[in-house]
């Protein structure tokens, strides 16, 4: 629905007149079903079936229960509440703690066909009035919004006159002082929820979290009587290594390897701003492209190296942790952390931004003795928000030694590293063996035998054991690709840039990596055949399928 020119005091006066969502001092919501869902999962996002957990946690909110999804980077949690956007009336409420990335996000739902919006400081008070009577007029299925938001009365008033059917909570353990990413604000959310005239359900998401932290998302969220769906922590298509190396190594170590994978995206987390900026400038007299982020650099330069790396305009991203949360870029063939991480929550948060997309990727812990001495400092020198009292700020200081110590004893450890993650987590390890052949504890990989660039048989050929598993989700297949399978992907990969380009948006919302490859397998000659490629909707259909089978053919 759009309203083209009316004018702005006009069509905010006529949609709060409009009783479209209330009936009895109810949310006039219609009931959809699993199969409704199923159906715009095919529409908007081009698969033929959810990911495990997906429609376990949608079927919870479609028939008004609250949830948990707890799922691991890459599989999917942002469909759990997108799908529902698309079939259910009112506007669907995301809070999130990504301001800089909500204009990404609102791009990719529009490119699938869904409407989004998002309110945060990045707009005028005139642009937030404007985005609210838009909302209140249905021009949006979607609205992201920072936590901070929740506590305004303006946004609160405009909360109780929309029709709101879910509540979405992004990054839920932020809301845990256990977690490793505490967010005082995230606080408010169960008092805004309440306030509203109807409570609608209530699903809370996150990739990190132990028991303990669920049990605190639950009862600070004032979940009632929730679904919760955990998945399995474990990432097959990520193989794990943990190498000491001391500072003056690490630098010409990661300059070799990312020269040796010129061609693929990576980032490389560092623990201080000040190595950001030094490898970055290294790696960049060495002629490789490279997007450097900290919370020093202007909201300028941040936003400018996010464009570059997004857009593959720069492959190799230098920066802290300041970057990332979020990030849907799926096309991330490798993570590298230069130091310990404070936590291996937020390690193997930073390590899942590689291979979102199902393909394989590589993650690379780099540490010495020296920095564990930093964390400590890190710790110690923790900022705490002025609502919190000396006993909880003790209580936070505790509990960050603690997920220090565990983050140590992953770099140090000499047994499997997936197993230790997938034990941290609190996952059962009955059914997983004691060596998963691709971390370097099992395979015994050292610092100095460097892996040689990916061979052109890296993106279709798959081994035995855990990755295996990747097969059922479509993303790989079990045959050989040649040369001319690997001419043809990088000419699809060139078109989508372009294509990116053209319409002013990453690559990766386009089409990831994983949908690029299944055309290479699949040689769809058809519009019929493109739509069985994993990936590929009837909106993007419309948008991209002649040129994307102009090249195929």
């Amino acid at each position: 629905m759009r309203h083209g020119d009316v004018p702005f005091v006009s069509l905010y006066a006529d949609a709060r007149a409009d009783p479209r969502f209330l009936l009895e001092g109810k949310l006039a919501v219609a009931q959809p079903t699993i199969a409704d869902a199923r159906a715009a999962l095919r529409d908007h996002f081009g698969y033929q079936s959810f990911r495990p957990g997906q429609d376990t946690v949608i079927g919870a909110v479609l028939a008004g229960r609250d949830a948990v999804a707890v799922m691991p980077t890459g599989a999917g949690k942002s469909v759990c509440y997108q799908v529902p956007a698309a079939i259910m009336d009112g506007l669907v409420l995301v809070v999130s703690p990504l301001i800089s990335l909500m204009g990404d996000q609102v791009r990719g739902l529009k490119e699938a066909g869904i409407r989004g919006s998002y309110l945060n400081s990045t707009l005028t008070p005139l642009q937030q009035e404007v985005v609210m009577a838009r909302a209140l007029a249905n021009w949006y299925d979607v609205m992201y919004v920072a936590p901070e938001r929740l506590r305004e009365p303006r946004f609160r008033s405009f909360a109780a006159q929309v029709g709101i059917p879910l509540v979405a909570v992004d990054e839920a353990h932020c809301v845990s002082q256990w977690g490793q990413d505490f967010r005082p604000a995230y606080r408010d959310i169960r008092g805004f929820v309440d306030s509203l005239p109807q409570r609608p359900p209530v699903v809370a998401l996150t990739a990190t979290a132990t028991a303990k932290v669920r049990q605190d998302v639950v009862a600070l969220l004032g979940l009632r009587d929730p679904v919760v769906q955990v998945n399995g922590f474990d990432r097959p298509n990520l193989s794990l290594a943990s190498f000491e190396l001391t500072p003056k190594r690490r630098q010409a170590w990661v300059a070799n390897y990312v020269r040796a994978h010129a061609d693929q995206s990576g980032i490389v987390y560092c623990t201080t701003r000040k190595k950001v900026d030094e490898l970055a400038e290294a790696l960049r007299e060495q002629g490789i492209l490279t997007a450097a982020y900290h919370a020093g650099h202007t909201a300028e330069e941040r936003a400018e190296a996010q464009r570059a790396f997004i857009a593959d305009d720069a492959p190799v991203m230098v920066a802290t942790n300041a970057f990332g949360m979020g990030i849907d870029k799926s096309n991330v063939r490798y993570v590298i952390n230069w130091g310990l991480p404070l936590s291996l929550e937020e390690y193997y948060q930073e390590a899942g931004r590689a291979g979102r997309d199902g393909e394989p990727a590589e993650c690379y812990l780099l540490w010495s003795k020296g920095d564990i001495r930093t964390c400590h400092y890190l710790i110690d020198s923790t900022e705490f928000a002025p609502e919190l009292t000396q006993e909880a700020c003790q209580t936070v200081l505790a509990n960050r030694e603690r997920l220090l110590g565990e983050m140590i004893g992953y770099a140090m450890s000499t047994s499997c590293l997936r197993r230790r993650i997938l034990r941290y987590f609190g996952q059962d390890l009955s059914g997983v063996p004691q060596e998963c052949g691709s971390c370097s504890a099992c395979t015994g990989q050292t610092a100095d035998k460097y892996l040689q660039a990916p061979s052109r048989g890296t993106f279709g050929a798959i081994g035995t054991g855990s990755r295996a598993q990747a097969v059922g989700a479509g993303y790989v297949d079990d045959l050989p690709p040649t040369d001319e399978d690997e001419a043809l992907f990088q000419r699809l990969r060139a078109l989508r840039k372009r294509l990116a380009d053209e319409a002013g948006v990453p690559p990766y919302i386009v089409f990831n990596d994983a949908t690029l490859r299944a055309m290479v397998r699949m040689r769809p000659q058809t519009e019929e055949e493109l739509l069985q490629v994993p990936g590929v909707g009837t909106r993007k259909l419309e948008r991209y399928g002649s040129a994307f089978l102009a090249e195929l053919k």
